[in-house]
């Protein structure tokens, strides 16, 4: 045992000594059984349906100490569909010649996004990577552009991925230490706006509505303080949405509308951040 530890000096043993007195253990029925598992290592055990509650804490807790131990304070969030191809890529994900006529034509905003991505990482870097550090959904898209973006000049990233049924891979230009696996969407969206001081929004389907919704629902309803909200293509969200006419039919209030800012470029969104928070750069 460690005499002095970050957490304070124990003299009881410590889990992780306990584990390797385990595996000295003679073997015999009694060791081999199941019930004979430290509860913690007993992966039959942990998945039980009874322990949800534990796992969703740990889902928490996890993401939380390590981008604390990293010293990470705050972040920009980016969300966007996982088909938008880089330009000259391919649309891989289109079902037909429309769709891959308009994903290439939208390809423009995976390059939005890594350069604003490119943006905020600079600012970052006179923190310390402590401030405004991007983090994204983990996957391809627009999410791999905003990876790339910090990637490109040396920052770290964020990326908070999950498991789905179809198969997904993180991108490769999350930071390694700082790339996480979810099974419980509610505590990835959770860590999406627990350090967020800004949430770019790009193209994208129903996840990237999802995300964006939960956002404004929060803001809107005071449980979160107001951060830009920065939506990338006016053309496309004034066809995909219509808060105007929701405010015409009185189901959201006058104004609600304004939370939102659209722009076309990574120069635009990034202009917001620095009036919105008066960085003077």
């Amino acid at each position: 045992m460690k005499p002095m530890e970050s957490a304070g000096w124990t003299p009881l043993p410590h889990s992780d000594e306990d584990l390797e007195r385990v595996k000295s253990t003679p073997d015999t029925p009694q060791t081999r059984a199941a019930s004979y598992r430290l509860a913690w290592d007993d992966e039959e055990f942990m998945t039980r349906r009874e322990l949800r509650p534990m796992r969703l804490q740990l889902e928490l807790l996890k993401p939380e100490m390590i981008l604390a131990e990293r010293g990470v304070r705050s972040t920009v969030v980016l969300f966007g569909g996982a088909r938008l191809p880089e330009p000259g890529g391919e649309a891989w994900a289109a079902k037909n010649e429309t769709q891959k006529r308009n994903l290439e034509a939208n390809s423009r905003y995976y390059e939005e996004a890594r350069q604003f991505a490119r943006l905020c990482s600079q600012h970052s870097a006179t923190t310390y990577y402590r401030e405004f550090v991007v983090v994204t959904g983990g996957g391809p898209g627009v999410m791999e552009a905003g990876n790339r973006g910090a990637d490109d000049v040396g920052a770290p990233s964020i990326g908070l991925n999950i498991v789905l049924p179809h198969e997904q891979a993180p991108n490769a230009y999350i930071t390694p230490e700082l790339c996480f696996n979810f099974h419980y969407f509610a505590i990835r969206k959770m860590h999406f706006v627990m350090r967020a001081k800004a949430v770019a929004v790009f193209p994208g389907g129903f996840g990237t509505m999802d995300e964006f919704f939960e956002t404004l629902t929060l803001i809107q309803t005071g449980r979160m303080e107001r951060v830009p909200v920065i939506l990338f293509g006016k053309s496309f969200w004034e066809r995909a949405i219509d808060l105007d006419f929701l405010a015409e039919q009185g189901t959201i209030s006058p104004g609600d509308q304004d939370i939102i800012d659209f722009v076309d470029t990574a120069q635009e969104a990034w202009d917001i951040i620095n009036r919105f928070y008066k960085l003077g750069k």
